[in-house]
């Protein structure tokens, strides 16, 4: 019904668990930072960070991502306005990608996304004060990418966000009945 607790994929880029976070520049100003996970692979796809981020440019985001990766077949997302918005309501109707709007209060239901969070803060937000925008992008950014490429997960079976998808990838063009699903 397009609410609720998602079941969990089989695959790479078969769901994206998305949402915001909020920050603060040094001397005060607030940003927020759009973060976009695949649930499978647990790869941080992009952090967004600005001082505004509207429905439009959330569907700039995922636009790059899935002219990079292909569109998902789902997106878990709360019902914040820019989520629930009509741009991306529009955008995902093109695509073909169907939101999972997880209800009121539940954040649990996008749990990848909540636990990513906690890491970001305490890895990256917490431990940095930003001097400015292209300061806050540039150190989100590094910790992005040492998070998918070197950082092992234990429910990757001790593997980092990339080489889980790599070889996942791998696997599956070299076992019989799975070419095409990845």
């Amino acid at each position: 019904d397009g609410r609720g607790r998602a079941a969990l994929p089989g695959r790479p880029n078969q769901q994206w668990g998305v949402d915001f976070v909020s920050d603060a520049l040094a001397w005060g100003r607030r940003i927020r930072l759009f973060t976009v996970v695949d649930v499978f692979t647990r790869e941080a796809l992009a952090i967004e960070v600005d001082t505004s981020l509207p429905g439009a440019r959330v569907v700039r985001v995922l636009e790059r991502l899935a002219a990079e990766r292909g569109a998902p077949a789902e997106i878990v997302l709360d019902n914040g306005p820019e989520l629930a918005g009509r741009a991306v309501d529009q955008w995902a109707y093109e695509q073909g990608v169907r939101l999972r709007f997880i209800e009121p209060g539940k954040p649990v239901q996008n749990a990848f996304v909540e636990r990513f969070h906690g890491r970001l803060r305490d890895e990256c937000l917490d431990r940095h004060w930003f001097v400015g925008l292209a300061d806050a992008r540039h150190t989100v950014e590094a910790w992005r990418v040492d998070y998918n490429r070197a950082r092992p997960h234990s429910a990757l079976g001790y593997r980092a966000p990339e080489e889980f998808r790599l070889d996942f990838d791998r696997t599956t063009i070299t076992r019989p009945g799975l070419a095409g699903l990845s």
